[in-house]
């Protein structure tokens, strides 16, 4: 039996490898490098940070302003949690949020905006380990 929809209209993850995903709206696929905050009404842009360590409070702020039910954050390669003070605007706006490492982000996300939530994944791509920029 089939679950799942023939067509998905949300913006959707088609792949994913060490430092990169590839992703596809309304037709379109693009293989992205960098951290990005992607969603299921469309939203794409850069998320201005390369390392865990460089995060701060101003790039989980910025999210509120899509309004989303759900942040999913990607941590990187491995699961790290940020600071709550970082989450405070998110958590005064009552969005929720989920950390996991961003290759379970990318699959979790996918589920979601499948199932028409209003889901943002906040995703930190880190460059693979012995790779130079």
């Amino acid at each position: 039996m089939k679950l799942q929809p023939d067509h998905l209209d949300a913006q959707s993850i088609l792949g994913y490898g060490p430092g990169w995903i590839g992703v596809v709206n309304q037709g379109v696929a693009e293989k992205i490098e960098h951290s990005v905050v992607i969603g299921s009404r469309g939203e794409n842009f850069d998320w201005a940070c390369s390392r865990f360590e460089d995060l701060t409070e101003a790039h989980f702020s910025r999210l509120v302003e899509n309004r989303p039910e759900l942040v999913i954050f990607g941590s990187g390669t491995r699961l790290r949690f940020p600071p709550p003070a970082f989450l405070r605007s998110l958590m005064a706006a009552r969005i929720g949020v989920e950390t996991m490492d961003t290759i379970a982000a990318c699959r979790t996300y996918n589920i979601l905006a499948g199932e028409g939530r209003k889901v943002l994944a906040a995703l930190l791509m880190e460059a693979p380990e012995g790779a130079t920029k």
